[in-house]
Parts: C-alpha cells; sequence; structure tokens
C-alpha cells in the first residue's frame, strides 16, 4: 500500500509569533473541553478572549481559511456513507443547494464544474447513516420533500474511509 505525504502549506510572511503559537495550537483540532478556547490560551499565554478575538481576525484577513469541526462519523456508529451528485440545471442551483444545505442528514453541499460528457453533475451532498439502507431511505426523502423526482441524481458510497483531518502548516510544531 502506497502511502500518501500528508498536504502541508507554508505559513503567509505576515504572520507575528503569537499568531504562529495560536495557529500550531489548534491546527490538530481544539480541546474536547467545555471551553477549548481557554485551553488553547492557557497553552499559549494568552487568553480565552483574545484567543476568540486573533481567530477572528486571522479569519478576516484570509490568513486562514476557514475553521470548522471534522466529525469522525465511523466512530458516532455512522456506517454508511454517501455522495449524492446532482445535475441541477444552473439557473436552479443557489436555490436548491440552498434548500439541500438545511435538511437533517446532509452534512456537506457544494458546488463543483461538471466534466462533460462524462460528469454531468455539479452539485454534490454527504449524507451519513448507520446503514446503508437507512442512507438510500434519507436520499428517496429528501427527493420526495424537496421535488427533486425530475433532477438526475447518484448515490456514491464509500468504500474506504481515510483519515480526516484539516490543512497543515509547515514549520509549526504539532500537538499530535
Amino acid at each position: 500500500m502506497n502511502a500518501v505525504a500528508p498536504l502541508s502549506y507554508p505559513l503567509p510572511a505576515e504572520l507575528d509569533q503569537r499568531d504562529r503559537l495560536l495557529i500550531a495550537a489548534v491546527q490538530s483540532g481544539l480541546p474536547l473541553d467545555a471551553h477549548p478556547y481557554a485551553r488553547v490560551a492557557e497553552q499559549i499565554g494568552m487568553t480565552e478572549a483574545q484567543v476568540i478575538a486573533r481567530l477572528g481576525e486571522l479569519l478576516e484577513r484570509g490568513l486562514i481559511k476557514r475553521l470548522g469541526v471534522v466529525v469522525r462519523h465511523h466512530e458516532l456508529g455512522y456506517r454508511a456513507n454517501a455522495m449524492v451528485v446532482w445535475d441541477i440545471p444552473d439557473p436552479r442551483v443557489e436555490e436548491l443547494a440552498r434548500r439541500l444545505s438545511t435538511v437533517h442528514g446532509v452534512t456537506l453541499c457544494y458546488r463543483r464544474p461538471r466534466r462533460p460528457p462524462h460528469w454531468p453533475y455539479n452539485l454534490f451532498t454527504m449524507i451519513h447513516g448507520r446503514d446503508r439502507c437507512t442512507v438510500e431511505s434519507r436520499v428517496a426523502q429528501m427527493v420526495a420533500e424537496l421535488g427533486l423526482e425530475a433532477i438526475p441524481h447518484q448515490l456514491l458510497f464509500s468504500r474506504r474511509r481515510f483519515k480526516q483531518r484539516g490543512a497543515r502548516f509547515a514549520g509549526l510544531a504539532r500537538r499530535d
């Protein structure tokens, strides 16, 4: 089996040492704690309010692109995952993406370009379920509730699970 090297991104030059410490502290994940930012603050010598404000500034300035949760569904008992790919008419993509993204069980919803002639799909939604039948049933329910019977789509079930994690920045100490 071939190992895949993790992606590592260079840090922007305009980051100061406090920013670098903060990014190093959060890039492997926040602590599972009622006050995760307070734990990070203790680790790097800042206050909880400073950590929250600084992360907001880094996001606002575009120096970090996003701060989000990576849920390990398998460990929570969700053994079936399917990417539902949709071929939605371009004038309706925004509207249907908004509606699909609010459906219970949809954990991702994003648009990608079609790749004709073999790949006509332009919207992707991820659904997780305890088993394959549950996922199929949930998608059928979504189609009926949202009136998507005429929209071509396919369910692509995961066959293999890869380690889930966010981006890593080169040259920072890691907590994992």
